[in-house]
């Protein structure tokens, strides 16, 4: 549902102020019924007309910037019940996400109402790139990081890394930058499992131009198709 004074502005490119005016005026119906409360809500099925003229809203092209924290899930619905990233992100419109993160797994996602945008990123043809810090058990030697990059077989499926290189290291952890145009199904995690070294932490932190940046976990942002490819 959405307002009809929202719903008005779309539909004809009405200011606030006008679409109020038709409203107050008796000259909106919605399924045929005059309307004069401008807390009036249409649905997506509702037949709204101005004047006898059938109103059709024109497409708002939604772009928006999500930091996934760990414990929610990429989809839109859940049977076991889990926390769906999607409802981080208080917006009226339906909104679908630009490829997966895994439950665990943290940092961006793109959600939109644009479907070419998301064949574009997500078809390995169009060569959007995805950067993952990356936390894999072990230190990787020279020798793996050229595997990666040639494409391991795993499971009957070959998983390559555009890029690979150590970011950071520390007592405790090392980490590193991974970069990949494919949207293969847990394909990092699948190519540490495969070289010995299990994921222990994977956050993505680019797609395409759009960084991650400051967004802290659960945090989002509006940002425009320019600003992904």
């Amino acid at each position: 549902m959405e307002s009809l004074v929202r719903f008005l502005s779309r539909a004809g490119q009405y200011p606030r102020r006008q679409a109020e005016s038709l409203i107050h005026e008796g000259r909106i119906k919605i399924n045929d019924i005059p309307v004069s409360s401008l807390s009036a809500q249409v649905g997506p099925d509702d037949n709204v007309t101005c004047d006898g003229a059938p109103l059709r809203p024109q497409a708002i092209k939604v772009y928006i910037a999500l930091n996934k924290p760990d414990g929610y899930i990429s989809d839109l619905k859940d049977p076991k019940g889990r926390r769906l990233a999607r409802s981080l992100i208080k917006h009226d419109l339906r909104l679908f996400p630009v490829g997966r993160l895994d439950y665990h797994s943290e940092g961006l996602m793109i959600f939109t109402n644009d479907g070419d945008l998301a064949n574009e990123v997500m078809h390995p043809s169009h060569n959007v790139t995805k950067e993952y810090l990356v936390k894999f058990k072990g230190l990787l030697d020279r020798e793996t990081i050229r595997r990666m990059k040639e494409g391991i077989v795993f499971e009957g499926a070959v998983y390559r890394a555009e890029a690979a290189r150590l970011v950071r290291k520390s007592p405790a952890n090392v980490w590193y930058s991974i970069v990949v145009n494919e949207g293969k199904n847990r394909m990092i995690r699948k190519m540490g499992d495969a070289l010995g070294h299990p994921v222990l932490k994977l956050i993505r932190v680019r797609i395409g131009k759009l960084g991650l940046r400051d967004l802290k976990p659960g945090e989002y942002r509006h940002v425009e198709r320019s600003d992904i490819i």
